[in-house]
């Protein structure tokens, strides 16, 4: 028979774990073995480097991918994006609130609240024309929208948010 302490101890044990706050992911956080091209920080509930969650490009490529065909305002022509939606990141990350800090290489920052992102956008493309996207051509990551699908998508504020050669998020509060 079980006790009492014994049934809260049952109790507890079933349901943390799937507390977004208790900071225990379904999925353990693989270790980069590459190259490090992206590195999140801040109030994430997953981790693999301490308190910082790394990520190489196997990584971001083993993870569900999406595709745009879409114009911009820095590429000539329709050009083809694919990449890792943001949200499975966060996803990943137990991200569910809060504002990201996204980085680029040369220090250059946009502040993109969470609950603006959705499932499938933004992109953060690490393909441009099916070819990786080198430092010299915005990579190795960019954060692209689909623009050419919605007017919504062609405002001051998403194209501000759009940062390429991206290196690092910070979620904040």
């Amino acid at each position: 028979m079980l006790t009492r302490q014994g049934f809260l101890t049952a109790i507890a044990l079933a349901v943390f774990p799937l507390l977004p706050s208790s900071g225990i992911c379904a999925e353990p956080l693989a270790v980069p073995t590459e190259e490090i091209v992206l590195e999140v920080s801040g109030n994430i509930g997953n981790a693999n480097a301490g308190t910082v969650a790394q990520f190489d490009l196997q990584m971001l490529r083993g993870m569900r991918q999406v595709s745009y065909e879409t114009t911009t305002l820095w590429t000539e022509g329709v050009t083809r994006f694919t990449g890792v939606p943001l949200k499975e990141i966060l996803r990943l990350l137990n991200v569910t609130d809060g504002v990201l800090r996204a980085r680029a290489i040369n220090e250059y920052a946009v502040d993109i609240p969470v609950e603006t992102i959705e499932p499938n956008v933004p992109l953060l493309a690490f393909e441009m024309n099916g070819q990786t996207m080198s430092r010299r051509d915005k990579g190795p990551l960019w954060i692209v929208y689909p623009y050419d699908s919605d007017e919504a998508y062609r405002s001051e504020t998403v194209y501000t948010r759009s940062i390429w050669q991206l290196d690092r998020i910070e979620v904040t509060d």
